[in-house]
């Protein structure tokens, strides 16, 4: 399968630099890989922010969280915590509790119908190994390391 250069994709022939070509590749590859999970939440009726604090509820479950810890893990900082929350227990796929230890504080746990949700989701994991099939697993450790070297 033949496969375009950034070059081709975006129709601009040269960069100034490689820092400016890296930039523009890795958020243009940030918005080709949105759209890919885009595609797959039109189905389920939750975001992508939606399903990942659902599954950093499930990584907790039968513990409760607080919105705090949500936001701390959360893929997507800028996102608002506390609204996503509220939305997800309007659909009934979590639930908001008084916190027994700290009055002033907000368990949130997920629900059956939540888990159930995300198990029916999880195919999703094997879709990206579809969408990232061109590359070996030795490719994607080095990719891996990169960006975590990056960001530090």
């Amino acid at each position: 399968m033949h496969r375009l250069k950034l070059e081709d994709e975006i129709q601009q022939k040269k960069f100034r630099s490689e820092t400016q070509k890296l930039a523009i590749n890795l958020t243009y590859t940030h918005n080709w890989l949105n759209a890919h999970y885009s595609a797959m939440f039109r189905t389920s009726d939750i975001t992508m922010q939606q399903f990942n604090v659902l599954r950093i509820l499930r990584g907790q479950y039968p513990n409760p969280c607080s919105v705090k810890l949500i936001k701390e893990r959360m893929l997507d900082r800028m996102s608002d915590a506390s609204r996503i929350v509220d939305k997800l227990k309007a659909k009934g796929l979590v639930d908001r509790r008084e916190c027994p230890v700290d009055r002033r504080s907000v368990d949130i746990l997920i629900t059956d119908k939540g888990l159930e949700l995300l198990k029916s989701m999880d195919s999703i994991d094997d879709h990206f190994k579809d969408v990232f099939k061109a590359l070996t697993d030795e490719e994607m450790k080095t990719i891996n390391h990169l960006l975590d070297k990056l960001r530090n």
